[in-house]
């Protein structure tokens, strides 16, 4: 590093980038501010006054960050994941890494390449509800976990409209919203191979999509290879009565697990640890777990930018996302 902190260019200044690049000003040095609106770059500048301020990645990178946040539509994230690793910064992205796991792979290749860092804002792994399923998951607390259900519907759906054209987004709730319920389930359960046995994928009510339209609703059931069952629906504009469900149960031989958002809302989460009939309170909200996951990063990028292995887990969940679409597809 060239300082005492990190340098750190942010490309793509909306309010979750905003949001992520506040999370991390007492950890990084602010270099770089990229995006082409200019209100997203007024406000950003206001925060870092020291930073450069740009329209294009590239400018960014001839700042010469250590790292490059990246928080721009999802149909560019690999390319620009892999142009920032190609330049040898560490990178943090918003999910999904790309629009299918060929354009996962190409990604994890890139940082292995070239030795950097490659972190996702994979961010229901920063609630502290969900660490402390983890927690319990590997010490054993409810015995093997033999199903899992999980479930997040939304009763909004996303208000750009390059979600909904599928080159841009890769897909709709299932690329959106099931991506975190999948990667909670591989993470909790120490990523084993998954594979889709069954999936429906619905739009505006009725199966069959065209190829370059988004669903807004997908179900699958999936089947780890040591035979744990898993439950998977998502959704957009899903009339649920309330602005959202978002659930994580997991059953196991001694006990049960779950994550659930009991007031309705995208933002607080509980967990609780259930024996027969009695259920245990074991993490509860308030929890800024927004920007757990760049915090992350951020530290980790102070002291060792280097690649991380495990950064191959990435390829295993876009491999089950890939999954679900091919069976639900036909």
């Amino acid at each position: 590093m060239s300082g005492t902190r990190p340098r750190v260019a942010f490309v793509g200044l909306g309010w979750i980038g905003r949001h992520r690049m506040e999370g991390i000003l007492d950890l990084v040095e602010p270099v770089a501010l990229a995006d082409p609106f200019p209100e997203g770059r007024e406000e950003a500048a206001a925060l870092c006054p020291g930073a450069q301020v740009f329209e294009t990645l590239e400018e960014a990178l001839a700042t010469k960050p250590d790292g490059v946040v990246i928080a721009t539509p999802s149909a560019m994230h690999a390319e620009q994941s892999v142009a920032a690793l190609t330049a040898g910064c560490a990178v943090f992205c918003q999910k999904p890494l790309g629009r299918s796991a060929v354009e996962v792979q190409g990604v994890v290749d890139a940082a292995r390449a070239s030795n950097r860092l490659l972190h996702v804002d994979l961010s229901y792994r920063g609630t502290s509800a969900l660490r402390a399923i983890h927690a319990a998951v590997q010490r054993g607390d409810i015995g093997k976990v033999f199903a899992v259900d999980l479930v997040f519907h939304n009763a909004y759906g996303p208000g750009k409209p390059w979600f909904y054209d599928k080159a841009q987004s890769g897909g709709g709730p299932l690329m959106d919203l099931g991506v975190h319920l999948i990667d909670s389930a591989l993470w909790c359960l120490n990523f084993p191979q998954m594979t889709c046995t069954t999936a429906e994928i619905y739009g505006k009510g009725a199966p069959g999509l065209s190829p370059d339209a988004v669903e807004d609703y997908a179900s699958a059931t999936l089947r780890t290879e040591d035979g744990t069952a898993l439950r998977l629906a998502c959704s957009w504009n899903l009339h649920a009565g309330r602005e959202a469900v978002i659930e994580v149960h997991l059953h196991g031989t001694e006990g049960g697990l779950s994550l659930t958002n009991p007031g309705g809302d995208f933002y607080d989460f509980e967990a609780r640890l259930h024996r027969g009939t009695t259920s245990e309170r074991i993490a509860a909200p308030p929890d800024p777990w927004g920007i757990a996951m760049i915090r992350d990063w951020a530290t980790r990028l102070g002291q060792d930018a280097s690649f991380d292995p495990a950064a191959e887990r990435y390829v295993d969940l876009a491999r089950v996302i890939d999954d679900i679409y091919t069976k639900g597809a036909r």
